[in-house]
């Protein structure tokens, strides 16, 4: 699979309107055939970074999201709410699901 995390530190203004913000984005690539997992988290300690964690489930699956009109489509609207260009970190790992902790199991 691809495993990605990016950081976005979005404007103060926009920051606690960021979810509804990129609402219509999210969802898209959430329905995306090849999409694992789309989720938006936000960080503790700044208020204007969100997190984003994406699985897809091949090569296959990630380039078809980046070309994607959504994704065309955000790469248009959304960099007008941001501080800075976004980072990301970008793997292809074995698997497709998310592996047990077993440092914290719960019996």
């Amino acid at each position: 699979m691809i495993f990605i995390t990016a950081k976005f530190k979005v404007k103060p203004e926009h920051a606690d309107n960021w979810p509804e913000i990129s609402r219509d984005f999210t969802e898209a690539c959430q329905a995306e055939e090849g999409c694992l997992w789309y989720f938006w988290s936000r960080t503790l300690d700044d208020p204007t970074e969100y997190v984003l964690v994406e699985g897809f489930k091949d090569p296959d699956a990630g380039a078809t999201h980046v070309n994607s009109a959504h994704f065309k489509q955000a790469q248009k609207d959304l960099p007008q709410y941001l501080q800075e260009t976004p980072k990301i970190i970008s793997q292809e790992v074995d698997g497709t699901d998310w592996n047990e902790l077993g440092e914290l199991a719960v019996e």
